[in-house]
């Protein structure tokens, strides 16, 4: 599998996801391929991510047309400050809606270029380079930007669709293992929300996606990509169906939230505790049967993920989980909006919950 070429066509923006290894050299044909040809790209590059690998993308640019702005990738730093330190650079370069933001990193340094690519002059060019399992198989599809505040995460943002997206497979060999794990906990959350046969690919070879085993990992990359490109293309604005993918989500926002965004927690553990609590709400509201239950708990038991809240929070927490899921954005009334498991491959996502319900829920599974 060395190039996978995806069209999404998200309203009126039709634009090729490509997934392979050793891509990276071939980023000005695909530049020109997507009909981009501009005369100026400001990289907004996570520190994180490998000299060499960065270098590749700027020498693959046109010469003397690229600036890079460094940016030191957290969950702190997701926020207005990093956003106004990027559009005044554009500003005072004198970028135009033709010329292009280039983000080199996962899902935060993504999220944080996307929204200030959407808001310069009302948008320019905005190129996705993903380089970690997590946005490689989620936070680069399907347009969504937004930024965190001291209420909850992403909730100022906007809808913006990138022009192109390029996954390097090379990029997640420099990855520390709680990284990749971060990833799975979305690649798991497509499959069991869409895909039964691919949970149970995963089911069987979980432990060698984890270890980035070829050609494992680039199948579950492209089965990821290609659930979320076909939720996103159906519901773009996330009117309706595209609140699927939020599946966990509700639960590990609040999650994150609560621990101040540390680094106790990243956000696909987050989002592997959210998976497990809300299969076991569905459980519990005689949504899901046991038997597919036990099949998600023993996945989770068997590759040694985040499984117990209780290990992490304490009753004394349980408040701040709760304020924390009732600002979740995707609520419109006072109660919580939440999508269960009706079986592995279908989620269902018009149910809400009353605060007291999901208290006595959590309460039980606190103390355990």
């Amino acid at each position: 599998m060395n190039l996978v070429k995806l069209k999404v066509n998200a309203g009126n923006q039709k634009y090729s996801i490509l997934v392979g290894k050793n891509i990276l050299n071939k980023l000005k044909k695909f530049l020109i391929e997507s009909s981009i040809n501009s005369n100026q790209y400001l990289v907004v590059a996570d520190k994180n991510v490998p000299k060499r690998l960065i270098n590749k993308v700027i020498n693959s640019l046109p010469k003397n047309s690229s600036i890079i702005h460094y940016f030191e990738s957290n969950e702190k730093n997701k926020n207005q400050k990093s956003v106004d330190k990027i559009t005044s650079l554009l500003l005072k370069k004198n970028f135009n809606r033709n010329d292009c933001l280039i983000s080199v990193g996962g899902g935060i340094t993504g999220d944080v270029s996307g929204f200030a690519a959407s808001i310069y002059k009302r948008g320019l060019k905005f190129v996705n380079i993903p380089t970690t399992l997590l946005s490689q198989v989620d936070s680069s599809i399907g347009g969504k930007t937004a930024i965190n505040t001291k209420y909850g995460k992403n909730l100022i943002g906007s809808f913006y669709q990138p022009s192109l997206v390029v996954s390097d497979i090379n990029f997640l060999d420099s990855l520390p293992v709680r990284e990749v794990i971060c990833g799975y906990g979305e690649i798991l959350k497509h499959a069991l929300i869409s895909n039964k046969q691919f949970f149970t690919f995963l089911k069987k070879n979980g432990l060698k996606i984890l270890n980035l085993k070829s050609p494992f990992i680039e199948k579950a990359i492209y089965k990821s990509c290609l659930i979320k490109k076909k939720v996103v293309e159906s519901d773009e604005k996330e009117l309706g169906l595209r609140k699927i993918l939020n599946f966990g989500h509700t639960f590990a926002h609040a999650y994150e939230a609560t621990l101040k965004y540390s680094k106790k927690l990243n956000h696909g553990e987050a989002v592997i505790l959210g998976i497990k609590t809300a299969a076991k709400f569905s459980l519990l509201n005689k949504v899901l049967n046991i038997k597919e239950f036990q099949l998600i708990e023993n996945h989770l038991n068997n590759l040694d993920l985040p499984r117990n809240i209780s290990k992490i929070f304490s009753i004394k927490d349980l408040n701040k989980i709760l304020f924390f899921m009732k600002k979740d954005k995707k609520n419109n009334t006072n109660k919580i909006n939440l999508i269960l498991l009706k079986k592995i491959g279908s989620p269902i996502h018009k149910l809400q919950f009353n605060e007291k319900k999901i208290n006595l829920f959590l309460r039980k599974e606190l103390t355990k």
